[in-house]
Protein backbone atom coordinates (compact mmCIF):
# COMPACT_ATOMS: atom_id res chain seq x y z
CA UNK A 1 0.00 0.00 0.00
CA UNK A 2 1.28 3.47 -0.87
CA UNK A 3 0.76 5.40 2.34
CA UNK A 4 2.47 8.48 0.94
CA UNK A 5 0.20 8.58 -2.09
CA UNK A 6 -1.13 12.13 -2.55
CA UNK A 7 -4.09 11.43 -4.86
CA UNK A 8 -6.53 8.74 -3.73
CA UNK A 9 -9.69 8.05 -5.73
CA UNK A 10 -9.19 11.34 -7.53
CA UNK A 11 -8.95 13.26 -4.24
CA UNK A 12 -5.85 15.36 -3.61
CA UNK A 13 -5.28 14.47 0.03
CA UNK A 14 -2.73 17.23 0.52
CA UNK A 15 -5.47 19.82 -0.02
CA UNK A 16 -8.14 18.33 2.25
CA UNK A 17 -9.65 20.92 4.62
CA UNK A 18 -9.76 20.62 8.40
CA UNK A 19 -12.96 21.54 10.23
CA UNK A 20 -12.53 23.39 13.52
CA UNK A 21 -14.50 22.42 16.63
CA UNK A 22 -17.08 25.21 16.54
CA UNK A 23 -17.59 24.86 12.81
CA UNK A 24 -17.99 21.09 13.24
CA UNK A 25 -21.08 21.47 15.42
CA UNK A 26 -22.52 24.18 13.21
CA UNK A 27 -22.21 21.97 10.12
CA UNK A 28 -23.59 18.93 11.95
CA UNK A 29 -26.73 20.85 12.85
CA UNK A 30 -27.20 21.80 9.20
CA UNK A 31 -26.55 18.20 8.09
CA UNK A 32 -29.16 16.87 10.50
CA UNK A 33 -31.66 19.43 9.18
CA UNK A 34 -31.18 18.07 5.64
CA UNK A 35 -28.73 20.60 4.16
CA UNK A 36 -26.99 18.69 1.31
CA UNK A 37 -24.33 21.37 0.77
CA UNK A 38 -23.37 21.23 4.45
CA UNK A 39 -23.33 17.43 4.25
CA UNK A 40 -20.85 17.44 1.36
CA UNK A 41 -18.71 20.01 3.17
CA UNK A 42 -18.78 17.95 6.37
CA UNK A 43 -17.82 14.73 4.56
CA UNK A 44 -14.91 16.41 2.80
CA UNK A 45 -13.81 18.04 6.04
CA UNK A 46 -13.54 14.63 7.72
CA UNK A 47 -11.76 12.70 4.97
CA UNK A 48 -8.49 13.12 6.88
CA UNK A 49 -10.10 10.94 9.55
CA UNK A 50 -10.52 8.20 6.94
CA UNK A 51 -6.89 8.62 5.87
CA UNK A 52 -5.64 8.24 9.44
CA UNK A 53 -7.61 5.01 9.84
CA UNK A 54 -6.58 3.30 6.58
CA UNK A 55 -2.93 3.83 7.46
CA UNK A 56 -3.45 1.32 10.28
CA UNK A 57 -4.16 -1.34 7.64
CA UNK A 58 -1.01 -0.73 5.59
CA UNK A 59 0.31 -4.26 6.22
CA UNK A 60 -2.62 -6.04 4.58
CA UNK A 61 -1.48 -5.56 0.98
CA UNK A 62 -4.83 -4.05 0.02
CA UNK A 63 -5.33 -1.36 -2.60
CA UNK A 64 -5.37 2.03 -0.86
CA UNK A 65 -8.07 3.38 -3.19
CA UNK A 66 -10.39 0.51 -2.24
CA UNK A 67 -9.78 1.01 1.49
CA UNK A 68 -10.36 4.75 1.15
CA UNK A 69 -13.72 4.20 -0.53
CA UNK A 70 -14.77 1.67 2.11
CA UNK A 71 -13.62 4.05 4.83
CA UNK A 72 -15.75 6.81 3.30
CA UNK A 73 -18.79 4.52 3.55
CA UNK A 74 -18.03 4.11 7.25
CA UNK A 75 -17.71 7.88 7.59
CA UNK A 76 -21.09 8.47 5.93
CA UNK A 77 -22.72 5.85 8.18
CA UNK A 78 -21.20 7.62 11.18
CA UNK A 79 -22.67 10.95 10.02
CA UNK A 80 -26.11 9.40 9.51
CA UNK A 81 -26.15 7.69 12.90
CA UNK A 82 -24.39 10.30 15.05
CA UNK A 83 -26.54 11.50 17.95
CA UNK A 84 -26.04 15.20 18.68
CA UNK A 85 -27.63 14.82 22.11
CA UNK A 86 -24.75 12.68 23.32
CA UNK A 87 -21.72 14.43 24.79
CA UNK A 88 -19.28 12.69 22.43
CA UNK A 89 -16.90 14.09 19.83
CA UNK A 90 -17.75 13.12 16.28
CA UNK A 91 -14.26 11.70 15.71
CA UNK A 92 -14.62 9.46 18.79
CA UNK A 93 -17.80 8.00 17.30
CA UNK A 94 -16.65 7.91 13.67
CA UNK A 95 -13.29 6.15 14.02
CA UNK A 96 -14.74 2.81 15.26
CA UNK A 97 -17.41 3.00 12.55
CA UNK A 98 -14.78 3.48 9.83
CA UNK A 99 -12.62 0.69 11.27
CA UNK A 100 -15.63 -1.64 11.45
CA UNK A 101 -16.54 -0.99 7.83
CA UNK A 102 -12.99 -1.72 6.68
CA UNK A 103 -12.83 -4.86 8.83
CA UNK A 104 -16.05 -6.18 7.27
CA UNK A 105 -14.65 -5.50 3.81
CA UNK A 106 -11.38 -7.32 4.60
CA UNK A 107 -13.26 -10.23 6.16
CA UNK A 108 -15.70 -10.60 3.27
CA UNK A 109 -12.92 -10.35 0.71
CA UNK A 110 -10.57 -12.70 2.52
CA UNK A 111 -9.17 -15.34 0.12
CA UNK A 112 -9.93 -17.94 2.80
CA UNK A 113 -13.68 -18.13 2.35
CA UNK A 114 -16.04 -19.14 5.12
CA UNK A 115 -18.96 -21.23 3.88
CA UNK A 116 -22.45 -19.73 4.03
CA UNK A 117 -23.70 -22.59 6.22
CA UNK A 118 -20.90 -21.96 8.73
CA UNK A 119 -21.71 -18.25 8.78
CA UNK A 120 -25.39 -19.04 9.35
CA UNK A 121 -24.55 -21.22 12.34
CA UNK A 122 -22.31 -18.49 13.75
CA UNK A 123 -24.94 -15.77 13.43
CA UNK A 124 -27.63 -18.01 14.95
CA UNK A 125 -25.23 -18.80 17.81
CA UNK A 126 -24.69 -15.09 18.43
CA UNK A 127 -28.42 -14.47 18.48
CA UNK A 128 -28.95 -17.31 20.96
CA UNK A 129 -26.10 -15.98 23.10
CA UNK A 130 -27.69 -12.52 23.25
CA UNK A 131 -31.06 -14.01 24.20
CA UNK A 132 -29.57 -16.18 26.95
CA UNK A 133 -27.61 -13.25 28.36
CA UNK A 134 -30.79 -11.17 28.38
CA UNK A 135 -32.88 -13.94 30.00
CA UNK A 136 -30.33 -15.21 32.53
CA UNK A 137 -28.18 -12.11 33.12
CA UNK A 138 -25.01 -14.15 32.65
CA UNK A 139 -22.74 -15.34 29.85
CA UNK A 140 -23.87 -18.75 28.50
CA UNK A 141 -21.46 -21.61 27.87
CA UNK A 142 -20.84 -22.94 24.38
CA UNK A 143 -22.62 -26.10 25.48
CA UNK A 144 -25.76 -24.16 26.40
CA UNK A 145 -25.72 -22.39 23.02
CA UNK A 146 -25.25 -25.71 21.21
CA UNK A 147 -28.14 -27.24 23.18
CA UNK A 148 -30.46 -24.38 22.14
CA UNK A 149 -29.47 -24.83 18.49
CA UNK A 150 -29.60 -28.65 18.79
CA UNK A 151 -26.21 -29.07 17.12
CA UNK A 152 -22.85 -30.43 18.36
CA UNK A 153 -20.67 -28.16 20.49
CA UNK A 154 -17.81 -28.61 18.01
CA UNK A 155 -19.92 -27.09 15.21
CA UNK A 156 -20.66 -23.99 17.30
CA UNK A 157 -16.99 -23.54 18.22
CA UNK A 158 -15.89 -23.95 14.60
CA UNK A 159 -18.53 -21.54 13.31
CA UNK A 160 -17.76 -18.80 15.84
CA UNK A 161 -14.05 -19.19 15.27
CA UNK A 162 -14.49 -18.94 11.49
CA UNK A 163 -16.08 -15.48 11.60
CA UNK A 164 -13.52 -13.98 13.95
CA UNK A 165 -11.44 -11.27 12.30
CA UNK A 166 -7.74 -11.48 13.26
CA UNK A 167 -6.64 -8.41 15.22
CA UNK A 168 -3.34 -6.68 14.63
CA UNK A 169 -1.37 -5.43 17.63
CA UNK A 170 -1.23 -2.12 15.83
CA UNK A 171 -4.99 -1.76 15.38
CA UNK A 172 -6.31 1.34 17.20
CA UNK A 173 -8.70 0.72 20.07
CA UNK A 174 -9.46 4.38 20.73
CA UNK A 175 -8.51 7.65 19.07
CA UNK A 176 -9.73 11.18 19.69
CA UNK A 177 -7.77 13.99 18.01
CA UNK A 178 -4.57 12.76 19.59
CA UNK A 179 -2.36 9.72 20.05
CA UNK A 180 -4.21 6.46 19.44
CA UNK A 181 -4.40 3.63 21.97
CA UNK A 182 -3.45 0.40 20.19
CA UNK A 183 -4.20 -3.22 21.00
CA UNK A 184 -0.56 -3.76 21.99
CA UNK A 185 -0.96 -1.05 24.67
CA UNK A 186 -3.56 -3.23 26.41
CA UNK A 187 -1.73 -6.57 26.18
CA UNK A 188 0.15 -7.64 29.29
CA UNK A 189 3.68 -8.97 28.98
CA UNK A 190 4.35 -11.03 32.11
CA UNK A 191 8.06 -11.12 31.27
CA UNK A 192 8.31 -7.34 31.27
CA UNK A 193 6.49 -6.24 34.40
CA UNK A 194 7.48 -3.49 36.81
CA UNK A 195 8.59 -6.11 39.35
CA UNK A 196 10.94 -7.78 36.88
CA UNK A 197 12.25 -4.40 35.80
CA UNK A 198 12.99 -3.39 39.42
CA UNK A 199 14.64 -6.75 40.12
CA UNK A 200 16.87 -6.29 37.10
CA UNK A 201 17.91 -2.84 38.35
CA UNK A 202 18.60 -4.27 41.82
CA UNK A 203 20.68 -7.08 40.30
CA UNK A 204 22.80 -4.65 38.31
CA UNK A 205 23.34 -2.47 41.39
CA UNK A 206 24.34 -5.51 43.45
CA UNK A 207 26.88 -6.62 40.84
CA UNK A 208 28.49 -3.18 41.01
CA UNK A 209 29.23 -3.82 44.71
CA UNK A 210 31.45 -6.82 43.87
CA UNK A 211 35.18 -6.62 43.25
CA UNK A 212 36.68 -7.20 39.81
CA UNK A 213 37.49 -10.90 40.32
CA UNK A 214 34.02 -11.69 41.71
CA UNK A 215 32.32 -9.96 38.76
CA UNK A 216 34.57 -11.87 36.33
CA UNK A 217 33.78 -15.24 37.90
CA UNK A 218 30.02 -14.61 37.90
CA UNK A 219 30.14 -13.35 34.32
CA UNK A 220 31.97 -16.47 33.11
CA UNK A 221 29.81 -18.83 35.17
CA UNK A 222 26.29 -17.48 34.69
CA UNK A 223 26.37 -15.29 31.57
CA UNK A 224 28.80 -17.34 29.45
CA UNK A 225 27.91 -20.75 30.86
CA UNK A 226 31.40 -21.92 31.78
CA UNK A 227 32.02 -24.68 34.34
CA UNK A 228 34.08 -23.95 37.47
CA UNK A 229 36.97 -25.95 35.99
CA UNK A 230 36.85 -23.94 32.74
CA UNK A 231 36.80 -20.68 34.73
CA UNK A 232 39.75 -21.86 36.83
CA UNK A 233 41.78 -22.66 33.70
CA UNK A 234 40.90 -19.32 32.09
CA UNK A 235 41.89 -17.04 34.97
CA UNK A 236 44.69 -19.24 36.36
CA UNK A 237 43.41 -20.31 39.77
CA UNK A 238 42.16 -23.58 41.26
CA UNK A 239 38.62 -24.89 40.93
CA UNK A 240 38.26 -24.69 44.72
CA UNK A 241 39.14 -20.99 44.62
CA UNK A 242 36.56 -20.40 41.89
CA UNK A 243 33.92 -22.14 44.02
CA UNK A 244 34.86 -20.03 47.02
CA UNK A 245 34.78 -16.75 45.06
CA UNK A 246 31.44 -17.67 43.52
CA UNK A 247 29.81 -18.45 46.87
CA UNK A 248 31.17 -15.29 48.47
CA UNK A 249 30.01 -13.14 45.55
CA UNK A 250 26.48 -14.59 45.62
CA UNK A 251 26.31 -14.16 49.41
CA UNK A 252 27.36 -10.50 49.12
CA UNK A 253 24.83 -9.84 46.34
CA UNK A 254 21.96 -11.14 48.47
CA UNK A 255 22.63 -8.30 50.91
CA UNK A 256 21.70 -5.77 48.22
CA UNK A 257 18.73 -7.56 46.60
Amino acid sequence: MQINKVEICGVNTSELPVIKGSQMMELLLKVKSGDDVARQQFVRGNLRLVLSVIQKFNNRGENIDDLFQIGCIGLIKAIDNFDLSQNVRFSTYAVPMIIGEIRRYLRDNNPIRVSRSLKDIAYKALQVRERLVRDNAKEPTVGEIAKELEIPVEDVVMALDAIQDPVSLFDPVYQDNGDAIFVMDQVQDKKDTDDNWLQEIALKEAIKKLNTRERLVLDLRFYKGRTQIEVADEIGISQAQVSRIEKTALKNMRKYI
